[in-house]
């Protein structure tokens, strides 16, 4: 399962480093007020998430490695760009790209980890309040997001609907490293969601 984990966020990270980062032209779709700050938020929230990995408080005491990638949106396939290549990436396509699509499951990940870090405070928590200091900027950052930069008129409508509260219980341990371990996903995927935003601003999808 171990191999399964580092292969499949191997690959992922292969997909997306493949991709032109963003050249500074606005997101097709959105203002140009809004793309810009939406492409801040976005490298913000990489850099957030990146910093509370690197924070001892979340993960202190947990030796697994394990990474988990619990939202069912479908980011990685849709944002990918249409290849012809044969790879041994199984999220690769050669259908067409499509940016509504690409951006809708962008903000469906965004919902369910909002989801599911709000549900996160309402249970056991080793360390309460600094763990609630700690993430709440990340929670605040997702909302913001979801509020600015989705292309529906409520972003309420780009939720996922998982129930997230369901991974935790009544053991604080348990519910740090299901958390320790959703972050890292969560990590991976806003990598991906970085580079596709790039690639949208590139308007490569549209020569």
């Amino acid at each position: 399962m171990a191999n399964f984990h580092f292969y499949f966020a191997s690959c992922v990270l292969l997909l997306t480093l493949s991709w032109r980062t963003s050249t500074g032209l606005p997101v097709r779709t959105l203002d140009a007020e809004n793309c810009a700050q939406c492409s801040v938020l976005f490298k913000s929230l990489l850099l957030n998430i990146t910093e509370l990995l690197n924070n001892d408080l979340l993960c202190y005491g947990i030796r697994s490695d394990k990474v988990a990638l619990r939202s069912n949106a479908e980011t990685v396939l849709t944002c990918a760009p249409a290849l012809t290549q044969n790879s041994g990436c199984i999220m690769q396509r050669n259908s067409p790209f499509s940016e509504s699509e690409c951006l809708r499951n962008i903000m469906k990940d965004l919902g369910y980890y909002a989801a599911a870090i709000d549900s996160y405070f309402n249970f056991p928590l080793r360390r309460s309040e600094e763990e609630k200091s700690l993430l709440k900027p990340t929670l605040g950052m997702i909302q913001t997001l979801r509020k600015n930069c989705s292309l529906m008129p409520d972003a309420g409508n780009d939720s996922s609907e998982e129930n997230p509260a369901q991974m935790w219980g009544n053991d604080s341990f348990n519910n740090r490293q299901e958390m320790c371990k959703m972050m890292r996903g969560f990590h991976i995927r806003t990598i991906t969601i970085n580079r596709a935003m790039g690639y949208i601003s590139s308007g490569d999808h549209m020569q």
